[in-house]
């Protein structure tokens, strides 16, 4: 297993070094959307515009909104772009098992695209004057909102396997994972509070704007929720990646495009 994830890190990186422009005009185009809308909101507001935390939970949740974005392109566009090159029946032949070989090049992608997005982070905080804390304990609700991340993943991908074609269906769920990272659901009371317990990655990404954005300590009873949300959306788009998994080669679908 270790020796594939080798594998993976290396194909990754290669990838990153022989295309820089991509990385460069990655970075580019994902400052300058967030600090155009800054910019626009401040000229709307006028100059007694005070954001105060609030900014730094904004940019908490769009820096992840990213982040996840990325993990459902890479998963579900990644098995796309294998069956129209014609070596997606290959990765189903591998020993360690289709699933096994798209996380272990997922979780390759992540570790260089963590630098990525923490460097995207550090340009936001310089141009628009946040000021983020990065306290060890990120590191917990951060993993909650990865497993769901990658849950839903798998379960874009299945329809990847099925459909061949899935760069629309991606472009509207991307409105939905905005809503997902960007509203701050750890505020909600009532029955809305129960809702977000069960809305996938919400319970993380609100831990990580109270950790980051209001410097409040970690809330273990929380946590635990949040964790059992993402393995829950975890095993359950594995499941739904199998089922498909299946009813693909029941079709006869992995050998063609």
């Amino acid at each position: 297993m270790f020796e594939l994830f080798l594998a993976e890190f290396r194909r990754s990186w290669i990838q990153f070094i022989r295309y820089p422009v991509e990385v460069i005009g990655g970075i580019f185009i994902t400052t300058s959307i967030f600090y155009g809308l800054f910019l626009s909101a401040s000229y709307i507001a006028g100059p007694t515009l005070q954001f105060g935390d609030r900014l730094d939970a904004i940019v908490v949740g769009y820096v992840l909104w990213n982040l996840v974005l990325f993990i459902m392109n890479d998963i579900a566009l990644g098995l796309q772009y294998e069956s129209q090159t014609g070596t997606l029946e290959q990765i189903f032949l591998s020993p360690f098992g289709a699933p096994i070989v798209f996380l272990m090049r997922a979780l390759a992608s992540l570790v260089l695209r963590l630098g990525l997005t923490f460097s995207v982070l550090l340009i936001i905080m310089v141009l628009t004057g946040s000021r983020l804390v990065f306290p060890p304990a990120i590191i917990l609700p951060l993993i909650t909102v990865l497993l769901g991340a990658y849950g839903l993943a798998f379960a874009m991908g299945s329809l990847a396997l099925l459909l061949k074609r899935v760069q629309q269906l991606l472009g509207i769920f991307q409105f939905a994972l905005l809503f997902l990272m960007a509203v701050p659901t750890e505020t909600w009371v009532g029955s809305l509070r129960v809702i977000s317990w069960f809305l996938p990655m919400t319970s993380g990404a609100g831990l990580l704007r109270g950790l980051m954005a209001r410097g409040e300590a970690l809330n273990l009873l929380a946590f635990a929720l949040a964790l059992a949300n993402g393995m829950a959306y975890f095993v359950l788009g594995l499941l739904i990646f199998q089922v498909c998994e299946r009813e693909a080669k029941r079709r006869g679908m992995l050998s063609g495009y």
